[in-house]
């Protein structure tokens, strides 16, 4: 199982992209498409989850 801090940095750079994303599409910088808005709500909901998951196994192994 990967290191719980390597989780919780990969669940906020999921969550980074998910947020980005959209901004970039609302600004017109990229060209929004259903695909990519797609992406970035998986992007979103995979670095929640991630976090989550990164986050209790963190509390599990530092439990005392």
């Amino acid at each position: 199982m990967a290191h719980p801090i390597r989780l919780i940095l990969l669940g906020f750079i999921f969550s980074l992209i998910g947020w980005l994303l959209p901004i970039l599409m609302v600004l017109r910088v990229i060209e929004p498409t259903f695909t990519l808005s797609f992406l970035s709500y998986a992007a979103s909901v995979s670095g929640l989850f991630l976090g989550i998951i990164g986050a209790a196994a963190y509390i599990r192994v530092h439990r005392k």
